[in-house]
């Protein structure tokens, strides 16, 4: 089993501000930074710290040598990373004194995906590979329909939502990776509870996982329902945070540990990453996750039955 994600390659310029700039304020910022990110370069970066053989699929400018650089210094495969003209994609990144961030996102070459190109790079995995998938690249829906005719397993962050997610088949979705705002949006629903019930009613063969912020995260498929307690740390950014979790969650799946087991991995890693700046860089090891109750209190857990 291989996993192939087809995700972003984005340069992060991290601005530290006082608070998140409002309409028509200009703000001093105290200092910039240049990070590697983007949703799918952090979510392959979790996953080979997690100890996966992850290959990367995605487009980098002619400024984007730096993102192959650290793919590669990850142990992550970047043989289907290819470079187009024009620029990477990059992102504006504020980041406020208790660690909350505004991201402006600037597509690049991540927008420039051919069906040709996905083709070719699917056409060296199948049945029981696993191709995950975000929403900062163009062509999602050709990559699940790609995906689902090699009976691949289809994992999805559906992140930033927009129409483009409308028009992808969702029923051939095996994951869905969400926060509860995204939930909100795919589902039309404000309740969590409700929110669960109608993505597990519209893709009842789906596995769902929502992170809930300080709230913890919960897992829900058509037979049960568990609840995982966040772990309290000083937060300094949470960008990559949801991410790492990703990474993470899916990690410890492949690797045969039930679910409950999987969001406590994941959420040890998640708070790690919340302690430190950037993106990619503040992602963990997998040996400081697995040291972590060293540091922070276990986790209560709880498992609910569906519909209880």
């Amino acid at each position: 089993m291989r996993i192939i994600n087809f995700g972003s390659l984005n340069l992060d310029y991290t601005y530290s501000v006082d608070h998140i700039v409002e309409p028509g304020e200009t703000l001093d910022t105290k200092e910039r930074k240049i990070f590697c990110g983007g949703k799918g370069l952090n979510q392959s970066i979790a996953l080979a710290r997690a100890g996966m053989d992850v290959h990367h699929a995605g487009m980098i400018g002619e400024d984007g040598e730096m993102l192959v650089n650290l793919c590669r210094q990850e142990n992550i495969h970047t043989h289907y990373i290819w470079k187009v003209a024009g620029p990477s994609g990059h992102t504006i990144i504020q980041v406020d004194e208790t660690g909350q961030n505004s991201i402006l996102l600037y597509g690049g070459a991540n927008r420039k995906f051919s069906k040709n190109y996905i083709d070719e790079v699917l056409a060296d995995f199948g049945e029981d590979d696993i191709v995950l998938l975000q929403n900062e690249i163009n062509l999602v829906d050709y990559v699940i329909e790609a995906a689902a005719k090699r009976k691949m397993r289809i994992v999805l962050n559906p992140s930033p939502y927009n129409t483009q997610i409308d028009s992808c088949d969702l029923s051939k979705v095996n994951l869905f990776l969400v926060n509860e705002i995204e939930g909100a949006q795919m589902t039309g629903k404000e309740d969590l509870s409700d929110i669960l019930d109608e993505m597990i009613t519209r893709y009842p063969k789906a596995g769902i996982v929502m992170t809930l912020g300080g709230d913890g995260c919960v897992y829900q498929d058509a037979q049960r329902r568990f609840y995982q307690d966040s772990l309290h740390v000083p937060v300094k950014n949470t960008t990559g945070a949801g991410d790492t979790f990703t990474g993470y969650f899916l990690a410890s799946l492949v690797s045969g540990m039930d679910v409950r087991e999987c969001l406590m991995v994941a959420t040890r890693a998640a708070a790690i990453a919340v302690t430190r700046e950037g993106a990619a860089d503040s992602i963990p090891t997998r040996q400081e996750v697995r040291e972590i109750d060293l540091d922070f209190e276990r986790p209560q857990e709880h498992g609910m039955e569906s519909g209880d």
